[in-house]
């Protein structure tokens, strides 16, 4: 989701000198050493690179040396330290993809939808060391789909962000932004999730079986157990007040039709 907003900056002559990102970890069944998406990116586009193992002294007087004007931080996942938020000029500021001070936190986009909300968007606000309470300097709202999906909706967020973020430097560097307090009496906050929250009761309310469907589709998936074994659900609908599993992947099976499974039992 990072690398699409790199992308409009660069478009927007507003190319970072310097990416901070995950380090490299092992992944797939030979646990080859593997670059972040971001990091990959940055030396495509002959941009420096950082992948601090910890946000400790040594990374901060590195920061210093670089003399930013201005940070932004998109989906970092770790909780910057006040020094380092203090250190640009211009101020840091985070792409969030809720209304704050709704849905503060990690899982902003599952909550909205686990919720039944209608609506969600973007907000940029200027970094405190606090969970995402700083001033917001821009919003901009959006219409939840009654089928979409949290990758779905993620992914129009954005791009409503990429374009907000632009929209918004312009105004930080040319000294127009301007923050607003967030109302913190209004704040809540996202859960992490786990895998466990994907059981779904298919006895249980339909709505509700829906929305986690449509919030955890992807990851961590939902499923119901039969006789023990676990059934991913693949695919499902909410039609007429139902909840109606159309595909299922059986545990140690092949994806199939649910009724097709409901009639092999």
């Amino acid at each position: 989701m990072v690398v699409p907003i790199l992308e409009k900056l660069k478009v927007e002559d507003f190319i970072p000198s310097l990416v901070v990102t995950a380090p490299d970890k092992p992944k797939g069944r030979g646990l080859a050493l593997t670059s972040p998406p971001v990091k990959i990116w940055a030396e495509k586009n002959g941009v420096e690179v950082l992948q601090p193992e910890k946000l400790d002294s040594d990374f901060f007087y590195k920061l210093k040396t670089e003399n930013c004007q201005l940070f932004i931080v998109v989906a970092y996942g770790k909780i910057l330290p006040q020094e380092i938020i203090d250190l640009p000029k211009l101020g840091t500021y985070n792409v969030h993809y809720s209304l704050l001070p709704k849905y503060r936190g990690a899982t902003p986009v599952e909550s909205a939808i686990l919720n039944g909300d209608k609506e969600t968007g973007v907000s940029i606000q200027k970094m405190v060391f606090k969970l995402d309470a700083g001033p917001i300097v821009a919003e901009e709202k959006t219409a939840i789909g009654e089928t979409e999906t949290a990758s779905e909706l993620r992914e129009r967020l954005n791009g409503i962000g990429k374009k907000l973020l632009v929209e918004t430097m312009r105004k930080i560097v040319d000294g127009t932004a301007m923050p607003r307090e967030q109302d913190h009496s209004q704040a809540t906050h996202t859960k992490k999730i786990s895998k466990e929250d994907g059981l779904i009761d298919l006895n249980g309310d339909a709505g509700i079986n829906y929305r986690k469907y449509r919030a955890f589709y992807g990851w961590p998936g939902t499923y119901f157990f039969i006789n023990g074994k676990r059934v991913i659900i693949k695919n499902a609908i909410l039609e007429n007040g139902v909840f109606t599993v159309k595909r299922i992947l059986p545990e140690n099976g092949r994806e199939m039709d649910y009724g097709d499974f409901l009639r092999g039992k």
